[in-house]
């Protein structure tokens, strides 16, 4: 495969339609220095090299995290204190990078002030960055439900897809000791609802398999079935109707599986991922609604806080 054709690979739905290409040439990387940071900054070099795009590195420096910024904001020491701090996370940029250096691909850094979140999504719109790749802590609980995700508060008004790293998969990244890293994509899962949400991420797994000569499986799960009686049916018409998305020219030429499960849709997710050792996970993603705070989070949140593979979510 040419470069050309790989900068190419990812498909984007909406009103381009299957077929049209999205080049990924901007990769974003924020970064808080923590383990799960480290992992989604490994996958963020190995497909920057992939597609050779270009690598943009982000550190958010949050005041309202710091204590003493009242304090030194009442000594009217604010201008200094936020230099210190800017500062500060500067040098632990350069340090993270040159403790995970990469011979092929030199990211640019930027620092940036305010809310984690805000600032990652307006960097993102306003470079027109084609990939968002960051790690996620996968906590649970009462400071989810009250501070929020910023992984979840990103994929949910992203400009362009949002691959969510939590755990290093079990073979997609293996880093020789030079520390190049190779990212293989060898099993993709597609979770399909059969809503407008799921088609765009369809296409991005469509076009992943592609790219890797990846198995593909299509998998949609049957939350409430009436009776007994009627559970034959509704696996036969869930069948079918996976089967109907599969495009006829993909069917003869890719390795394309579809699976019909019963059950919590987020648990079948994560269980059919790990029994299959799923490399990547692809998901269509809502907007953030006044149910889906209450309820704590979707279906894709659920999967993405507590699956082991990555997930990248398509917001439409």
């Amino acid at each position: 495969m040419s470069e050309l054709e790989k900068k190419v690979a990812f498909i984007t739905g909406g009103s381009q339609g299957v077929g049209a290409a999205l080049e990924i040439r901007l990769i974003l990387c924020p970064v808080d220095f923590s383990e799960f940071s480290l992992r989604a900054y490994e996958h963020a070099l190995s497909l920057a090299e992939h597609y050779q795009a270009k690598l943009v590195v982000q550190h958010v420096v949050e005041l309202w995290r710091h204590p003493s910024a009242s304090f030194a904001a009442s000594g009217g020491l604010y201008e200094e204190f936020r230099q210190v701090l800017r500062e500060t996370g500067e040098d632990h940029l350069q340090q993270f990078l040159k403790n995970h250096a990469h011979d092929k691909i030199q990211p640019e850094l930027v620092v940036h002030e305010g809310s984690a979140p805000d600032s990652i999504l307006s960097f993102a719109q306003t470079q027109k960055a084609d990939l968002i790749v960051m790690g996620t802590h996968g906590r649970r609980g009462f400071d989810h439900l009250m501070l929020g995700s910023v992984t979840d508060r990103v994929m949910r008004s992203a400009p362009c897809p949002v691959l969510a790293v939590r755990n290093a998969p079990h073979d997609a990244m293996a880093a020789n000791k030079e520390r190049q890293y190779v990212h293989h994509l060898s099993r993709i899962l597609f979770c399909a609802d059969f809503s407008k949400n799921s088609e765009r991420a369809l296409n991005y797994a469509l076009s992943g398999a592609a790219e890797y000569d990846a198995e593909l499986t299509l998998l949609h799960v049957l939350e409430e079935i009436p009776s007994l009686a009627k559970t034959e049916e509704a696996l036969a018409e869930a069948t079918e109707q996976l089967d109907k998305l599969i495009p006829p020219d993909v069917r003869k030429t890719r390795k394309i599986k579809t699976v019909v499960r019963i059950g919590k849709p987020y648990r079948e997710i994560i269980q059919f991922a790990q029994e299959e050792q799923t490399d990547m996970v692809a998901m269509g993603v809502r907007g953030r609604g006044a149910l889906d705070r209450a309820v704590f989070g979707s279906t894709t949140y659920r999967v993405m806080q507590l699956g082991s593979c990555p997930v990248l979510a398509v917001h439409v």
